[in-house]
């Protein structure tokens, strides 16, 4: 069951730190997020209202259970497998940081600063962040005159929830990366690579982004310093190591789901990629 809301364009201001919210969703997770990572100054919140499972971050497996808490954010690369017997249940929100010119209304503050440079973090709420997104969602979904009010100050409050929650610094890779972006075409464009992998050409990102094929390429080229096809590739080879972890599918339905004419074809371009096969790669995790 997924709940979510997106598009939102919800800016808030900390310090000398515009945040622009675009998503927020709760959402149970059945199946296993491959690995990604989003672009410059972007970030993922995420809170793990009940179930279990594992993130990897750069490589690196983190247990995640009920009550736990992580922050993702530029570059940060993380894949997201849920337990079979009891996957998670997940709140996300995913926003935007642009530093505004600083005046004597909005100096950098303790909250600003230290959100900045905090670009992974992981750990317990200790900070009872739960009621604050159990709002939220319901201030989005019933609308009362008001709402957008309530739920700025909702938002606040949950970023500084957030930020005292670093405090106990179970997990944490500080980095200061503020470059100007725009908001919305960034976070189309990791969608479309995340969710669209097996389909997406560059005719229907660049339909999506309302640009031209031309520009659309030297946006992506701009961005993740790679063209649309090597993009794209990366997508596809994240989510095909994803799949072969599951015992219970053959690697042609493997090859199938990511739109390959043939195993053939996959197998070669999975070796291509990551220099070993997908058979050697499914009977290295036994």
């Amino acid at each position: 069951m997924k709940k979510a809301f997106n598009d939102l364009d919800l800016k808030i201001r900390i310090g000398d730190l515009e945040i622009t919210v675009l998503n927020i969703a709760r959402e149970t997770f059945t199946k296993a997020m491959p690995r990604h990572s989003h672009g410059s100054k972007s970030y993922e919140i995420h809170y793990i209202e009940k179930g279990y499972g594992t993130v990897i971050i750069e490589d690196f497996p983190y247990k995640l259970s009920p009550g736990y808490l992580y922050t993702t954010g530029p570059f940060v690369f993380h894949e997201q497998i849920p337990d079979e017997q009891d996957p998670m249940v997940e709140y996300a929100l995913y926003f935007k940081i642009k530093r505004m010119n600083k005046t004597k209304e909005y100096l950098q503050n303790e909250v600003s600063k230290k959100f900045e440079k905090v670009n992974f973090w992981m750990g317990e709420d200790n900070q009872h962040i739960q009621p604050v997104l159990q709002e939220l969602l319901y201030e989005l979904d019933h609308q009362y005159p008001g709402y957008q009010e309530s739920v700025k100050a909702l938002l606040t409050q949950f970023l500084v929830k957030l930020v005292r929650n670093y405090e106990n610094r179970t997990y944490t890779r500080e980095e200061s990366m503020l470059i100007n972006l725009e908001d919305s075409k960034d976070l189309i464009v990791e969608e479309s690579f995340l969710y669209d992998y097996a389909t997406i050409t560059l005719a229907k990102l660049s339909d999506r982004l309302g640009l031209s094929v031309r520009q659309t390429q030297r946006f992506i080229k701009e961005r993740y310093g790679k063209t649309f096809n090597e993009k794209k590739k990366e997508g596809k080879m994240a989510m095909a190591k994803t799949l072969l972890k599951n015992e219970n599918l053959r690697i042609s339905d493997i090859a199938d789901r990511l739109n390959y004419s043939s195993v053939q074809h996959f197998s070669h371009a999975f070796k291509e990629y990551h220099g070993y096969s997908a058979s050697w790669y499914r009977n290295s995790l036994s």
